[in-house]
């Protein structure tokens, strides 16, 4: 595999503030890689530094084969980036946004009208070209920006909550055209807070207080943290769920509909279930995404 990101103890300070500390991570060509953290785990200052916007205060780390700390234009002329806030003029239409980007991504005059007509056509905006930017639903304003990340063509795309406030067809599909692009040679990192769609990505890292606390695969993320999962239906479950709350040996107890949704680590979770109650229902359930990350979490915590 092609290493388009490496980074080796990358750190970043804001004067007593550890933002980052001691980041180390290898993302290759063509994976969707998906960063996950609560609020303030460092998140966007890593996106930031990898984009050559920041300047680490120790560490080093290419991206693209750049070094971000003396290279940081070079990279930014071969990334595309995209916020939830979709960084599109609204008093512009949509042809006009576009043909914005390939200005300040330096595509050739001679080849612009070209691959505007293409990244038109493949994000279906054909009958939206004239549309003011401001007048576009959230569904529509998130294709134009991501056409615009991408109209240059470059190796990497970095995604930092991008279906932050469209709906859930709206989000399907957009995850259909990352797959899309990484299945043709574009890598993609992502930021986002939908545990479903962490599920989507080929690699995981989870950040909590600028600390890497795991990477990998979904599932060998879920497998090292050893949960185990049950869903169980019983008589009084506002009880039954306080209850078992109080055990430290239980990770969480969730309502789900008319059940609750109980999560242990390394522990006979259906013998603990017994102890305190005899269920109605009980069947073994798949620990998630969602599942290592608060646990994650709640141990760090």
């Amino acid at each position: 595999m092609t290493a388009v990101i490496v980074t080796e103890k990358l750190s970043k300070r804001f004067g007593d503030l550890v933002a980052v500390r001691d980041l180390s991570l290898r993302v290759d060509k063509g994976e969707i890689f998906g960063v996950l953290g609560p609020n303030g785990a460092g998140k966007s200052t890593t996106i930031r530094m990898l984009c050559g916007i920041l300047d680490p205060t120790s560490g080093k780390g290419t991206v693209v084969g750049y070094d971000i700390a003396k290279e940081p234009e070079r990279i930014k002329e071969r990334i595309g980036y995209m916020t939830q806030r979709f960084s599109l003029y609204e008093d512009l239409t949509v042809y006009e946004n576009l043909e914005f980007y390939a200005g300040i991504y330096g595509i050739p005059r001679r080849d612009r009208r070209a691959r505007l007509d293409e990244v038109i056509a493949t994000a279906g905006l054909g009958d939206r070209r004239k549309q003011l930017a401001g007048t576009l639903s959230g569904g529509w304003k998130q294709r134009v920006a991501l056409a615009a990340a991408t109209i240059h063509r470059p190796p990497l795309i970095f995604l930092d909550e991008p279906t932050a406030g469209v709906d859930p067809v709206t989000r399907r599909t957009f995850w259909d055209e990352i797959h899309r692009l990484a299945s043709a040679g574009t890598t993609v990192l992502v930021t986002t807070h939908y545990m479903d769609e962490a599920e989507r990505c080929h690699r995981l890292a989870f950040i909590f207080a600028g600390r890497l606390l795991d990477e990998g695969r979904p599932d060998e993320v879920i497998a090292r943290r050893k949960l185990v999962a049950l869903e169980i239906e019983v008589d009084d479950p506002d009880h039954v769920r306080e209850a078992l709350r109080a055990r430290p040996d239980i990770e969480s107890v969730e309502p789900y509909g008319h059940a609750l949704r109980v999560v242990g680590r390394d522990v006979d979770l259906e013998a603990i279930v017994r102890q305190i109650v005899t269920p109605k229902r009980i069947a073994p359930a798949h620990p998630s995404v969602e599942d290592a990350f608060v646990s994650m979490v709640r141990a760090e915590g």
